[in-house]
């Protein structure tokens, strides 16, 4: 909108000089008397107000666009912290749509057939709820069907739902930030590939944080991709929170490395740590989260939290990704590895049941989950909302 601006200012700049040459091309003439009247004197040259018109022009615009609008588009936005979080009921409709036509067809027929478990089968693998899992679900309540506790598709689908919801329950989901002295701050890693909203998830939680009132410090130590310093410079601007950045394409562990080090001479609680999710160099990707790991353990900071997120869109190559990070993270002290799942974009997904395969298989609780692109919709994982939202038909 900026350029936009200019190039008005501009062309009104242009149409002022031409006017002012004009005139005087007109002034230079010999003016020519007409019949009985007084000689006319040469008229003078008229100049525009050049200001005037631009701020008229300027006016102009912001009569059509708005006073918002024509801003730097350079100036981080303040956040918005005082919005409502959103249902998974509301944001969730491309993933029921994937599961709700077939249970609607199950539940008006009578009597539960082979027809019935293969509709089943088909709706749980169609949502991404994997093989292993679907198997698992469906011979627990066909055993149930058999000792004739399940006797009608009503019955059925509501087992189903509750044993979906305790497959979810008992994980520890909450983020780890534990009490420590003034110059040992917790460090959560983020890790995975790029494009799954890393870095945006990263400046979500630190607007989260510090709203919470603890006090964050960001280390950029995606130096390989372009732009990823800058994205977190602009979420520390608009949370408050402070910054490490290194040179772009420098070693990601000695960025971490100096972030943890400043955080614990300010006496700094929390380090948010990007990592690379692609590299540029021969260096393996893997290998460099292996050295991350250990440069951050080396410091003052102490790992509590090592989360690996995941674009909820591409199903179940989020569990190879999961089994890839986890395995090179695993070099704690302590030998823990990925402590959490971040899962992004699940408003977008018809594959929202990759939560159970992640969870069951890999035993990775789903912390967090992105609702939609605002701040708000960065929200915690609730299983009750989570598989309400997913199986519910009315």
């Amino acid at each position: 909108m900026t350029f936009i601006y200019l190039v008005l200012i501009a062309a009104v700049l242009v149409f002022g000089i031409g006017v002012v040459l004009w005139n005087r091309r007109r002034g230079a003439r010999p003016v020519q008397q007409r019949a009985a009247a007084a000689p006319v004197a040469s008229a003078a040259p008229v100049v525009p107000d050049i200001a005037a018109i631009a701020e008229s022009v300027r006016e102009a615009v912001l009569q059509v666009v708005g006073e918002s609008e024509v801003v730097d588009e350079h100036v981080p936005e303040a956040l918005d912290l005082g919005g409502e979080r959103p249902t998974f009921r509301s944001r969730m409709a491309k993933a029921r749509s994937s599961l709700t036509g077939t249970l609607l067809g199950i539940r008006g027929r009578t009597g539960i057939t082979s027809d019935t478990w293969d509709d089943l089968e088909e709706a749980l693998l169609r949502a991404d709820v994997g093989v292993r899992v679907t198997n698992e679900l469906l011979n627990g309540l066909r055993s149930r069907v058999k000792a004739k506790e399940i006797t009608e598709p009503g019955q059925l689908l509501d087992a189903l739902q509750a044993e979906m919801v305790s497959r979810l329950d008992g994980a520890d989901r909450s983020l780890h930030l534990e009490p420590g002295a003034a110059d040992e701050p917790n460090v959560w890693l983020f890790v995975g590939v790029n494009g799954v909203g890393k870095t945006t998830t990263i400046g979500k939680v630190a607007a989260l944080q510090a709203q919470a009132g603890v006090s964050v410090l960001m280390a950029a130590g995606d130096t390989f991709r372009a732009a990823a310093a800058e994205q977190l410079t602009t979420w520390a601007e608009r949370s408050g929170a402070e910054i490490v950045r290194g040179k772009e394409g420098g070693d990601p562990s000695s960025v971490i490395f100096d972030g943890i080090e400043r955080a614990a001479a300010k006496g700094i609680q929390l380090v948010l740590a990007d990592t690379a999710g692609r590299l540029h160099t021969k260096t393996n990707l893997m290998d460099e989260l292996r050295k991350v790991r250990r440069v951050a353990e080396k410091g003052r900071g102490r790992v509590t939290e090592v989360l690996l997120v995941i674009d909820a869109t591409t199903g179940q190559n989020g569990l190879a990704q999961a089994r890839e990070f986890g395995a090179a993270t695993n070099v704690g002290t302590d030998g823990s590895g990925v402590t959490g799942v971040v899962l992004t974009k699940l408003d977008g997904s018809a594959k929202g049941g990759i939560v159970f395969a992640i969870e069951t298989e890999l035993g990775l609780p789903v912390k967090l989950v992105g609702l939609g692109e605002t701040i708000h919709d960065l929200v915690a994982f609730d299983p009750t909302e989570f598989v309400d939202a997913l199986v519910t038909l009315d």
